[in-house]
């Protein structure tokens, strides 16, 4: 008699709080899915789309279950082999390389996507096809926090951990909506809210959403005047003195020069400009600067903008005057809105990005990367970001683009550009697990791809945690792992290093590329990591310690000078402002039930029950003075 394989650990495939869970293969096939009460983000606890997840999984009536290749544009697709369609995308962009220069092509890829497969990508793209053109959708969420932090503290570092929530009395929360984004995160606010009345709470957000209901500060500026608001709440924490001259003075560096440029505008104008009240402004400083210990979060509010950069250097530089931070309870949290974005940013997935957090504008770096890889050198310029790809192909400059684990048709800015740029593209290659994407009417090869819990790997969430993701059930049809997709690829290419015996060697060869460097995880592997359950970043060999929670807890950062910089921002938000010819400012949110563009959350009836339709909601472009603050008790 044949009893079922225990459940596996794993991690929650949908946003970047990382929640763990316990998959239970079924006998017909199915999978069931519940909270892990040992996995520490969580503790059993899911929000509604994890709760669905075992639907997502179980229903594959969408699933492209064969390679497919279409012979010219105007031919419909024919299913073909693995070896066919490999080979003939390998020909295609190996005769591009040759005429017109590996700046030809690009992989377009996604936060979805396992830090192995994004692994073998860079090292594939950067290393032996010879060009940075690799880049992904976290370009539209989380590159503006990634260069914030290497300004501000020298690398693109998170330096807090989520049991820092508990520690905190004092929540900034800017330009997110977690109770909806990030919804087991926001219980633990509300958990240690209600246990610790006097916690205070602040969100700024053009909208009232579910988590400004729990503010004690609802501060509702006009959209894009990020900058003029955090920049005020700098004056007044300057003016009352309550900034850490001793932590500005011995570990930060360009004081002078902020406070100078912060003085220069008076709070009323200010408070004119960002449509908050002064005496609000006062208030959200007087909670920051009577805190013992404040920590903030963001998301899309602050990254997706003209000013996304400036924006986020004003929020760190809140933490910087103040001191507040590299110690419990404190500092700044970015809240990734991908599963695995930050373990992407580990390996250097992006076109400006090298693994481990070396510099790409460095020689020695690029030379210590090709070294390891035993590749040919690497560009030194960087490559087409996310929206320069899509701009490059529809002028011609870039002949093929491959495209994985995400839908830039749906969440590209400008859907029409995307759509006329595939258009015009020479050839395509879509790797995709459904056939319901409208990328696929585009493409040249379509390469089906195994799904959550069809492949074992890694994520990193928010907090630099790393987990396993073991492989539960079998891909359907011919489906593949996109890790293996990549390396099949590859050998068709003709390049060495791709002949991986499992997914656990390609993380060995990431753990080691990072040895000695400020992400140091050259002691991690699979068995640790399924002993442990989890490990956050660094976990180095030489010294295996427990879980690094906090970095910078010795105010030491990772500029050369050792020292924080605080960046005096120009206030740019006038690109986003009104004119006769473009009267509303408009600005996006998310469904609760829903996630990007729904490909997987939108086959679960129940998670379409909260909002059958997409809504769109006018709000005051100033606020009335009756907006603040909530009175609490």
């Amino acid at each position: 008699m044949s009893t079922l394989s225990p459940a596996s650990p794993s991690i929650c495939c949908y946003c970047g709080v990382g929640c763990g869970v316990l998959v239970q293969p079924e006998k017909n096939g199915d999978v069931t899915v519940v909270g892990n009460p040992d996995y520490p983000v969580n503790k059993g606890a899911l929000c509604s789309k994890g709760l669905n997840l075992q639907y997502t999984v179980n229903d594959r009536s969408d699933r492209l279950l064969y390679p497919q290749m279409r012979y010219s544009k105007n031919h419909p697709v024919q299913r073909v082999s693995w070896d066919e369609a490999l080979a003939r995308t390998a020909a295609v962009f190996k005769t591009f390389i040759d005429q017109y220069g590996p700046d030809s092509v690009a992989f377009y890829a996604s936060g979805q996507c396992l830090t192995e497969e994004y692994y073998v990508l860079n090292k594939l793209m950067k290393g032996f096809i010879g060009s940075n053109n690799l880049d992904t959708n976290s370009r539209l969420c989380m590159s503006s926090a990634v260069v914030g932090y290497k300004m501000a503290l020298g690398e693109d570092s998170v330096p807090v951990c989520y049991d820092d929530i508990e520690l905190a009395d004092c929540l900034l929360v800017a330009g997110a909506n977690p109770a909806w984004c990030h919804p087991i995160l926001w219980r633990r606010v509300e958990a240690h809210k209600a246990a610790n009345p006097t916690t205070k709470v602040i969100v700024i957000d053009p909208r009232a959403t579910d988590s400004t209901a729990l503010a004690d500060l609802h501060l509702q500026l006009i959209p894009g005047t990020d900058v003029v608001l955090l920049q005020a709440l700098a004056r007044v924490l300057i003016e009352n003195g309550d900034i850490d001259l001793a932590f500005i003075e011995q570990h930060a560096e360009g004081f002078e020069t902020y406070r100078d440029s912060v003085l220069a505008r008076p709070l009323a104008e200010s408070a004119q400009l960002c449509g908050v009240p002064e005496e609000a402004i006062r208030l959200a400083a007087s909670y920051l600067g009577s805190a013992r210990a404040f920590l903030s979060m963001w998301t899309m509010g602050l990254n997706q903008s003209a000013v996304g950069v400036d924006k986020n250097l004003a929020l760190l530089n809140l933490h910087l005057i103040t001191g507040q931070i590299g110690r419990p309870g404190a500092g700044p949290l970015s809240l990734t809105g991908q599963p695995n974005a930050m373990g992407g940013r580990e390996v250097g997935g992006l076109s400006n990005l090298l693994p481990a957090h070396r510099n790409l504008a460095s020689p020695a770096h690029r030379a210590e990367v090709q070294q390891f890889w035993g590749s040919g050198p690497l560009a030194a310029t960087p490559g087409y970001t996310a929206t320069e790809m899509f701009e490059a192909l529809a002028d011609g400059r870039l002949k093929a683009i491959w495209i994985l684990c995400t839908n830039p048709l749906t969440s590209l800015p400008n859907a029409r550009q995307a759509e006329a740029a595939l258009a015009k593209a020479r050839f395509v290659v879509v790797q995709e697990i459904s056939h319901k994407p409208e990328t696929l009417a585009y493409a040249d090869v379509i390469l089906p791809a195994a799904a959550w819990a069809e492949k074992e790997g890694t994520m990193t969430n928010s907090e630099r945690r790393i987990s396993h993701l073991a492989k539960v059930v079998a891909a359907p049809g011919e489906a593949l792992p996109d890790a293996e997709i990549i390396c099949r690829f590859a050998r068709a290419m003709g390049f060495s290093g791709f002949d991986y015996p499992s997914p656990a060697a390609i993380y060995e060869e990431h753990a080691r590329l990072t040895a000695g460097t400020t992400l140091d995880i050259s002691g991690l592997t699979y068995r640790i990591l399924q002993e442990r359950g989890s490990v956050q970043w660094p976990y180095r060999a030489s010294q295996p310690a427990p879980d690094t929670a906090r970095l910078f807890t010795d105010q030491q950062f990772y500029t050369p000078s050792r020292r924080a910089i605080i960046h005096p921002v120009q206030v740019a938000f006038r690109s986003e402002a009104t004119d006769t010819d473009f009267p509303f400012i408009l600005t996006t949110g998310r469904i609760r039930d829903q996630w990007h563009t729904m490909t997987k959350t939108g086959k679960v009836s129940k998670l379409n029950q909260h909002s059958p339709k997409l809504f769109w909601k006018y709000t005051r472009t100033m606020p009335p003075r009756w907006a603040w603050p909530r009175a609490t008790s």
